[in-house]
């Protein structure tokens, strides 16, 4: 982006919602070039003022000695490290454990993942603070990564400082919680805290295997919890409970001037509520959050099967047939995960469900599938399959080893914790790299009778380019009110309260780490991806044109991203980004505040 092109965006900002308050669309538009003029482009390795041995040394000694020097495990082909990266290529686990590794290995002519110069290996807050303070003192390009599971690359840069904050992971439960300065405001309330470099397993298991609650996370076991709620949240049942970002009670974060500050609804509450939401790693870095949890329900299931047509044309009423089931059965907090329409005209049906036990989902399922059966254009690749469990087992490891030992993966290491699994079906994003990936929100009105036949159409086109997947839980209309309106009162774009579904169409190689043995990304593969994805979404948003996309799972290259991730909150969140960071020290791709600074946040383009 030039300085032209900067100031355009920054002339934009303010005109993105009519409905946003002049005095926070003037604010930011008037502060940009205040802002710009405050930033210093950044240092790398080489350069004059980075950091000298005795430097880092210091650092080191600050930290507890927690700082490491990172280089791949594919450095070096003779090493140790290099076998054991292989061997445990597929394990999610391993790779959230090596800090010079994250868990998508690139995106086509966007990033590789390459290790940042250094790491502080964060055990506590003050090793935060620590790393904070020295990344503005010595101008680096500062990296935060807990999970590492970004598919924009924010969690690696080269050249980079990364605050590692793995190692932070312990889980509370709580009978009675009341944030800080909030008592006498807010009744006490069941919650849980959980340190930022926590995964969602640790998280399900501490609440609901051993707790017999539920706490709104993410749908993989493998996201950080931190990075998952800053970016507003899914999970397999967000259909009932809202987005995760919306359960966020209190935080702690560490903003760039190095202070750790409470955020919540009475504390420093323009900064909470850019973290629900706004993006990770724009703001601070989140030490620990405070989640809401929820009784559990009785039951927790999924439906599982793929339906083939013998024609196009049965495949065109084979849609209908789904959608108007969807509009009449589906749609409701019930009901959520995924249908997916393919090039091979086959129906994919991958969903879960909650307060239902198996014969009752069972009987919901029965007129759609008499509808099939009754019908000789039409087969069965893979059998329907309803089934339902004691949702306290969900995410018990150790109940589905005995009863259903294929729907999970276990950490494969000798030494990992018996609860550390990952769902079979999500194991194929380890480690892959991203040829092209598109979101996009649609509105619940294409359900209705009137629109049905559009919606039809559309889903049809799209499959004859691509796989095209219907996330049914990632839109929030048909949710109950409670949770539409906790989701309101977050940073994500609102489009999200009247989307049916996010429609997430991708494109993918294997696994392809700088170093790693064997070819390099096939370039007609992928260009072969970018074309096929693009003209998949395209048939959609004939009928939604203005739809916004879903920050953490969207186009490394999307167009208005201000708009399409978070729609008329922009300049509210800007304004929070001027406020606790003017120097502009935490930057990702299509972050807060990225405009003013090169794709690599290196350099400053004001």
């Amino acid at each position: 982006m030039n300085r032209r092109e900067l100031l355009k965006a920054a002339l934009a900002i303010p005109f993105l919602s009519g409905a946003m308050t002049g005095g926070i669309a003037s604010a930011w538009g008037a502060g940009i070039t205040k802002l710009a003029k405050g930033l210093r482009s950044r240092v790398r390795p080489g350069d004059p003022g980075w950091p000298s041995p005795a430097q880092w040394d210091d650092l080191k000694q600050q930290v507890g000695g927690r700082l490491l020097k990172l280089v791949s495990p594919f450095a070096d082909p003779s090493s140790a490290a290099y076998s054991e990266a292989l061997r445990h290529l597929k394990n999610p686990f391993y790779i959230g454990d090596q800090p010079a590794l994250t868990q998508t290995s690139g995106w086509w002519q966007a990033w590789t993942s390459r290790p940042s110069s250094y790491a502080v290996a964060a055990e506590n807050t003050a090793d935060i603070v620590a790393a904070v303070n020295f990344a503005r003192e010595h101008h680096l390009r500062l990296v935060v990564k807990g999970g590492g599971h970004s598919y924009q690359g924010t969690s690696d840069s080269a050249d980079s400082l990364l605050i590692w904050t793995r190692h932070m992971n312990k889980v509370t439960l709580h009978d009675a919680f009341v944030a800080q300065g909030c008592a006498g405001v807010q009744a006490p309330q069941p919650a849980v805290t959980v340190q930022a470099g926590a995964m969602w397993i640790d998280a399900y298991d501490a609440v609901t295997t051993h707790g017999g609650r539920y706490v709104q996370g993410g749908g993989c076991t493998t996201v950080g919890v931190a990075g998952l709620i800053q970016s507003g949240g899914f999970g397999s049942f967000s259909k009932c409970f809202g987005t995760a970002s919306a359960g966020l009670i209190e935080a702690e974060i560490v903003t760039a001037d190095g202070v750790a500050r409470i955020a919540n609804a009475c504390t420093n509450p323009e900064l909470f509520w850019g973290i629900k939401g706004g993006g990770g790693g724009s703001l601070g870095v989140v030490t620990r959050l405070t989640l809401r949890t929820h009784a559990l329900p009785q039951w927790f299931g999924g439906v599982f099967g793929d339906i083939k047509a013998s024609s196009d044309e049965a495949y065109r009423a084979l849609i209908a047939r789904m959608v108007s089931f969807y509009q009449s059965d589906l749609f409701n907090p019930h009901w959520g995960e995924q249908i997916a329409f393919t090039p091979g005209n086959v129906l994919h049906l991958s969903l879960v469900f909650q307060g239902l036990d198996q014969q009752q989902a069972q009987a919901v399922w029965a007129p759609f599938l008499d509808w099939v059966r009754a019908r000789k254009e039409y087969v069965f690749e893979k059998p329907v399959q309803v089934l339902a469990l004691p949702a306290q087992h969900f995410w018990d490891a150790d109940f589905f080893r005995q009863h259903l030992p294929s729907a999970m993966v276990d950490d494969d290491r000798a030494d990992a914790p018996r609860n550390h699994v990952l769902w079979a079906g999500d194991q194929e994003q380890v480690g892959w790299f991203i040829h092209a990936l598109k979101s996009a929100w649609l509105p619940a009105s294409l359900l209705q009778q009137d629109q049905q036949a559009r919606l039809v159409d559309a889903i049809y086109a799209s499959s004859r380019h691509w796989y095209t997947g219907f996330h049914f839980n990632k839109g929030l209309a048909g949710a109950p009110p409670e949770a539409i309106a906790a989701t309101r009162d977050t940073a994500m774009n609102p489009q999200v309260l009247d989307a049916f579904a996010l429609v997430i169409i991708t494109c993918f190689g294997s696994p392809a780490y700088p170093g790693m043995p064997g070819p390099d990304p096939n370039p007609a593969d992928a260009r072969g991806g970018v074309k096929n994805v693009g003209a998949a979404m395209d048939a959609l948003l004939q009928l939604a044109p203005h739809a916004g996309a879903y920050v953490s799972e969207s186009d490394y290259f999307q167009r208005d991203w201000q708009h399409a991730f978070w729609g008329g909150n922009y300049p509210r969140l800007a304004a929070v980004k001027q406020k606790y960071d003017p120097q502009g020290l935490f930057f990702v791709h299509h972050g807060v505040g990225s405009e003013a600074w090169s794709e690599d946040g290196f350099t400053c383009l004001a």
